[in-house]
């Protein structure tokens, strides 16, 4: 039930390939780079903020916050067509959220996002992901 046979464009515990303050956000505070992968893929329909606020309080409190990374994996990897599946995408979150959330800000760093600008700035700047990002994904058509 994967995509189209696209590859991530790095691999899991390719984190050197990280700029180092991403790499770093990720593993001290990833409700950060968390929150902003997620405003991303939700092309702003929620901010960082939110999400973050999200993922710390369902770490904190209830140790599901792989989960919730878990769907927006799965989004990512539906979004640009990455082979896999949500059971992969539900073990890798659960067992190595911090490589899971890095390898995903390096993807939307490869399709050209400024993650840390956030969606509304990036298409201000007219980001070449923001016109890449499929429009509709996930909504049926009669």
């Amino acid at each position: 039930m994967g995509g189209d046979g696209h590859e991530w464009s790095s691999g899991l515990c390719n984190c050197c390939a990280d700029e180092y303050g991403a790499f770093c956000l990720t593993l001290w505070c990833p409700c950060i780079s968390f929150g902003r992968i997620a405003e991303i893929v939700d092309k702003g329909t929620t901010t960082c903020c939110v999400h973050g606020i999200l993922f710390c309080l369902l770490g904190g409190f209830t140790n599901v916050a792989s989960i919730y990374a878990c769907l927006y994996r799965t989004k990512i990897r539906r979004l640009y067509g990455i082979e896999g599946n949500q059971c992969c995408d539900c073990v890798v979150s659960c067992c190595c959220v911090s490589l899971s959330i890095c390898q995903e800000y390096r993807e939307l760093q490869a399709r050209g996002f400024h993650v840390s600008s956030g969606w509304h700035k990036n298409v201000e700047l007219g980001t070449p992901g923001v016109m890449e990002a499929p429009a509709g994904v996930g909504i049926m058509n009669r």
